[in-house]
């Protein structure tokens, strides 16, 4: 029987910043101006404000915001004494970034693999890494987990793995700001935590911007001096090595208005998640939250059968107007600047799903007659 046509629907956003930003103008706009008016536009009070507001909501001891994510990454490897040579173990199905701030400091990632249900890795993935890099003779430092599309990794293992070990655990929670497991929010395990204040996040500003979260002070203060090109108590007597990190006070400003709304907008979005779930569930393979953790949704994942299942899928929703996106293509290991490097012995899982995931449109403005539309789409398409 032939299925009947969809309505056209034009105008569906994949993320949509404009509805967000209808919501706040005036504060988002009185914001800007008071920036405008003090003209402390480096390091102004809304800076440290911000901080105090995120480790207030976190419950975290210390907040150091910086310019992106990336150089979050990079100012906490630099604040735990990374050196060349040195081997972190990474995920290979993850944004570059993760690995580029191990590898631009002269260490050495060793990839991962993920699992299929919730897309981090897993603690036998990692012991998996772990004998790879150790059978190369390699020094392991550290661990780096990456929260992926929202929901935290298994923290409880892996900080048994890495005390075990000996070696340090970082949390890269640019998807998982908000996220919680085992009832206390990231930012709350291992010895730091980072993230991204990048448009397209969860709590993101107008730009780039980054922050870290850690319970030790000594990291705290580290990534303070480094943040400002390693200086000491005068900027002028630089005590170590550093990079020019700061968060512009704009950007605080207006990431102050969005925290605000924040955790409206992530009980918006796991409204949405949840209205996907119970309407795609059975046509293609929906996310999977464990019970002990939550999700803040920066992207809502399914899987296609296969490659040729996911061009069909994407041909057909293009066609219908909505808007689809792979997260991820190819995974790291499998990259040009990135496939000289260890991993574990099998990247089976990260390397299948890279040929057959794709993200639906996913924010707290996704209104229900679209999403309606948006998963009629999908189940023509999948059909």
């Amino acid at each position: 029987m032939t299925q009947p046509a969809l309505k056209q629907n034009p105008d569906i956003q994949f993320i949509d910043l404009a509805a967000q930003q209808e919501r706040i103008k005036t504060e988002i706009d009185t914001a800007i101006s008071n920036v405008l008016s003090h003209g402390k536009y480096i390091m102004g009070p809304e800076v440290k404000e911000l901080e105090n507001v995120l480790s207030s909501f976190l419950n975290v001891k210390h907040t150091v915001s910086c310019s992106s994510g990336t150089d979050a990454l990079v100012m906490a490897l630099m604040a735990l004494d990374v050196k060349a040579g040195d081997a972190v173990l990474v995920p290979s199905f993850t944004f570059a970034a993760t690995a580029e701030a191990v590898a631009i400091l002269g260490a050495i990632p060793v990839f991962i693999d993920i699992d299929e249900r919730h897309y981090n890795i897993t603690l036998e993935s990692v012991q998996d890494a772990y004998s790879a890099a150790q059978n190369e003779g390699l020094n392991v430092v550290g661990l780096i987990s990456v929260d992926l599309f929202g929901l935290c990794a298994d923290y409880e293992g892996l900080e048994g793995f890495t005390k075990d070990k000996n070696i340090w655990l970082m949390a890269d929670a640019a998807q998982s700001m908000g996220a919680e497991y085992n009832g206390k929010k990231i930012g709350n395990y291992g010895d730091v935590t980072t993230t991204s204040f990048f448009p397209a996040k969860p709590l993101g500003c107008y730009g780039d911007g980054g922050a870290i979260f850690t319970n030790n002070d000594d990291l705290a203060a580290k990534m303070e001096s480094i943040r400002v090109h390693g200086k000491g108590s005068d900027k002028y007597d630089n005590v170590r090595l550093g990079v020019n990190g700061r968060l512009d006070t704009l950007q605080a400003a207006i990431l102050l208005e969005k925290q605000k709304i924040f955790a409206d907008e992530i009980e918006k979005r796991n409204h949405v998640a949840a209205y996907y779930n119970k309407n795609l569930e059975g046509v293609l393979p929906t996310p999977v939250i464990p019970e002990n953790g939550t999700c803040v949704w920066a992207q809502y994942t399914l899987q296609a059968k296969d490659e040729a299942h996911r061009s069909h899928i994407q041909s057909a929703l293009k066609e219908s107007g909505v808007p689809m996106a792979v997260y991820y293509p190819m995974p790291l290991h499998q990259q040009t600047a990135y496939k000289h490097y260890p991993a574990a012995k099998d990247m089976s899982t990260c390397e299948r799903l890279s040929k057959c995931v794709f993200s639906l449109p996913m924010h707290p403005y996704l209104e229900p007659d679209t999403q309606d539309y948006i998963i009629e789409a999908v189940k023509k398409a999948a059909a």
